[in-house]
Order: C-alpha cells, then structure tokens, then sequence
C-alpha cells in the first residue's frame, strides 16, 4: 500500500526548497552601491526653526542678504562656480663634464748594470679620464574649463572647503572633472565665481574610461615585461 506523505513535512519541503531558490538568486541581481568618490555634492543644513512673529520688519530667520554682499556663497551647500585656468611649464637642463690626466717616469742611470737591465721608456707611467654628461626635461600642461562646487564646510577664519564634480557621457566612454579645495569667501565675485588659482590644497582629477581611454593605455602582458626587464 502506498505510504501517505505528511502536510507538514510538504510545507516545510516546499518553504526550504524557496529559501535555497532565493539564496541562489539573489547574488545575481543583487547590484553593488556605487563607491562614493569624496567629491559628492554637499546638503544644505536643516533650517533653524522659524520664530513667532514679532511684530517686527526685520526677521533674521526668513533670510538676510547685506546689500555689499548681495546673495554669494556663504553657507554649507550653497553652489559657486570654479574658473579653471591652470597652466604649467617646467622645463630643466643639466650638464656637466670633467677630466683628469696624470703622468711619471723615473730616469734610469746612462751607465752601469742598472742601465743595461732597465730602459728610460719602460719607466715611464701616465693616465687620463674624462666625463662628459647632459640631461634635459621639459613638461607643459593646461587646463581651461568650469566647474560648479558646493560648499561642504565653512571654518571660523573666513573659509571654506568646496567639493564637486562634473561627469559626462559621450559616445565611447564617460569623462569626468572633480575638484576639492579651500577658498576665502571674499574671494567669490558677485557671480559666485572664483579662479582656481586663488584656491588652496586645490585638487584637480580630469580623467576617464572608456574605449579611447583603454586604447590609449599599454597592454598588461606589456606592462608586466617592462617591470621584470633589466635593460
């Protein structure tokens, strides 16, 4: 006669058989969070909140622009635009040469044993050594663009830390420009600009991935031979 399987074992069967389909299935559609790269843009801080009318016209809390410093930025997330105009030429020649030259002979006497066994030319000794090296290197870099920021910090002393980044989706790959640095808020203009030159612990990225990118770099078996070869 056959055996008749027990409900509750069928339901237990069934539940653990859905939970090993869901374990297997969810590191494939599981994605990764992308990584934060450190040039996030920064939040404006929570407004304090607003206090009873007073009866008063004047309400620091509904906002107050001084009429020298009109609407520039001043405050955690408020956006200023960065000018690009970095330009670099070093250039560096180094050249040097020496010599050196020495001589001694010992004059034998013209008669005797001695003079018979030993010749004037014999005696004589002499060297010379000479240098001579050059080297030169020479670098040009610029960089023209702009690049709006935001404020993530403003310190005691009047400035603050700006951060942001602008990335770029083309046709054969993506490109992208971060900055981060220190800049004086007397610095900003009226159109909430500043150049970058007037902006300290400046750190600039340009870079990008993609097809044009990866051509342009050496292959890895390339790569490997060059760092084990000694010539």
């Amino acid at each position: 006669m056959p055996k008749h399987k027990n409900p509750l074992m069928l339901s237990l069967s069934k539940h653990a058989a859905l939970a090993c389909l869901a374990l297997t299935a969810a590191p494939a559609l599981a994605k990764k969070p992308p990584q934060p790269s450190g040039f996030e843009a920064s939040l404006p801080v929570a407004p304090a909140p607003v206090a009873p009318p007073t009866g008063s016209i004047f309400n620091v809390s509904a906002g107050y622009a001084p009429l020298y410093q009109g609407t520039r930025a001043a405050r955690v997330g408020d956006p200023l635009t960065i000018l690009l105009t970095e330009s670099t030429t070093a250039s560096k020649a180094v050249s040097s040469k020496s010599g050196k030259s020495g001589s001694a002979s010992i004059t034998p006497p013209s008669t005797g044993l001695i003079s018979q066994l030993l010749k004037p030319n014999s005696l004589k000794a002499g060297s010379n050594s000479s240098f001579n090296g050059q080297g030169s290197a020479a670098q040009t870099s610029a960089l023209d663009a702009t690049l709006s920021v935001t404020i993530a910090e403003v310190r005691a002393n009047g400035t603050a830390l700006v951060r942001g980044e602008k990335k770029m989706l083309i046709s054969q790959g993506d490109e992208w420009v971060r900055f981060s640095g220190i800049v004086r808020l007397a610095d900003i203009d009226q159109e909430n600009q500043i150049a970058s030159s007037r902006v300290a612990d400046a750190r600039i990225q340009y870079t990008g991935k993609g097809a044009l990118q990866q051509a342009s770099k050496q292959g890895w078996l390339g790569r490997f031979f060059n760092k084990i070869s000694p010539f």
